[in-house]
């Protein structure tokens, strides 16, 4: 195992369950934004769905080769509704790795020096901050009953970092090249 304290594991565990559901989660949404005929909103969450896979992948990777069966529990927003509702499950979702979850997270990994660890929580944090923003924008042009007025959304895939329109040079957060980014 690459993580040498049990606390940092099971938040490994957590946050990777965590960013498993938000994955399959945004995906359906995206189906629903699509069929309502939000094809923008549904590309947005199509990407943030590929950034939390990015974090799970991350989490993942730093449990490294731990052969067992652990049972993981962690949040989550359940439930398909309109456009809306589930950009406020997002938003909701987002807000809680920001200002609960990951905070905690970063610090036990610190304090136990867990600097792989810290690293990937660390790069969910920052990417959680700009998924929040972009989904209450949304949310807002949804209620308005329109689309959102966005020419592309990009992501890091080594952070999950999250821009739309304009690419940074490199990532503000891992440092990635902007050729990296994949397009939504």
């Amino acid at each position: 195992m690459t993580v040498k304290n049990d606390m940092t594991a099971d938040f490994l565990r957590s946050a990777y369950g965590g960013e498993s559901m938000a994955h399959m989660r945004y995906l359906l949404w995206g189906n629903t934004a699509e069929k309502e005929g939000f094809p923008n909103i549904a590309r947005l969450f199509r990407a943030i769905a590929y950034a939390e896979q990015a974090h799970a992948d991350n989490h993942f990777r730093e449990l490294g080769e731990e052969k067992k069966d652990f049972t993981v529990t962690s949040g989550a927003v359940f439930g398909a509704g309109k456009t809306v509702q589930n950009l406020q499950g997002g938003i909701d979702g987002e807000l809680h790795e920001i200002e609960q979850m990951y905070p905690v997270y970063l610090n036990a990994a610190r304090f136990q020096e867990e600097k792989g660890a810290e690293r990937a929580f660390h790069y969910a944090l920052e990417a959680e901050k700009v998924h929040a923003v972009l989904f209450k924008e949304a949310q807002e042009a949804a209620k308005e009953g329109r689309d959102i007025a966005v020419d592309g959304i990009y992501v890091c895939p080594v952070c999950g970092h999250t821009t739309t329109d304009e690419l940074p040079d490199k990532c503000p957060v891992c440092g990635v090249k902007k050729e990296m980014y994949k397009s939504f």
